[in-house]
């Protein structure tokens, strides 16, 4: 018995914030790529030197930040260029991912969720899950959500939500759906459901971890969670 990790995704405001703020109530180690992806582009780092050297100083905000809008637009339309900043990105992004699993391994946690907004669009990270999670709601309820929430018009509102794969599409491949089409109330019990079940999958890891980080050290336990998590 080990501690797995278990990917989570959604779709533009199907409610995956609603979804990893009632994990994080319930004591859970969510692990969000989107923050990482900032971390790693913060001035002076490895990340920020080789995006400027690719794009050029004009996507900097004064305080030397990268404008994130601003890059979008680049990577948005021209699909070279998105490849070039995720090559940049990706293996700083998941450097950080690894860190933080490590540090909730030795805590003696059951389970990690990975909270990775494309995570069925890169496939070969769902290699690397024992689960998948999907938040999902229906098309009809997404577009008045995502209208309601950036105050946008239906054409535009539509096309964002086209932007990206459909949830129908992620839905065959997630061993887990949370369907947020209904209520805050039936989305947290469905959250507690799954949370009971990925709960009991396991039994606790701390004689193991106990004996494995003395005898072993950091480490040992370095090099076992990434010939777990790859093979």
């Amino acid at each position: 018995s080990t501690m797995f990790l278990v990917g989570l995704s959604g779709g533009i405001a199907s409610g995956k914030s609603t979804v990893v703020a009632v994990l994080r109530e319930l004591g859970c180690a969510v692990i969000d790529a989107d923050v990482i992806a900032r971390q790693v582009v913060q001035p002076h780092s490895k990340a920020h030197q080789q995006i400027l050297q690719h794009f050029g100083t004009e996507i900097l905000l004064e305080n030397g930040e990268i404008n994130r809008e601003a890059l979008g637009n680049i990577i948005f339309s021209q699909p070279e260029k998105r490849r070039l900043l995720n090559s940049i990105t990706h293996p700083e992004i998941l450097k950080e991912m690894l860190k933080q699993v490590l540090k909730y391994f030795v805590l003696g946690y059951r389970y990690v969720i990975l909270d990775i907004p494309l995570l069925f669009e890169t496939r070969g990270l769902t290699r690397l899950m024992k689960y998948t999670v999907l938040v999902y709601c229906d098309p009809g309820t997404q577009l008045v959500r995502l209208m309601k929430r950036s105050a946008l018009g239906v054409a535009e509102a539509e096309a964002r939500i086209s932007s990206q794969l459909p949830l129908e599409e992620k839905r065959k491949w997630a061993t887990h759906v949370i369907d947020n089409s209904g209520d805050r109330e039936s989305t947290r019990r469905q959250v507690l459901r799954l949370h009971a079940r990925l709960e009991d999958s396991l039994d606790f890891l701390w004689a193991r971890l106990a004996v494995g980080t003395a005898v072993a050290g950091l480490g040992g336990l370095l090099f076992f969670l990434i010939r777990h998590f790859i093979s």
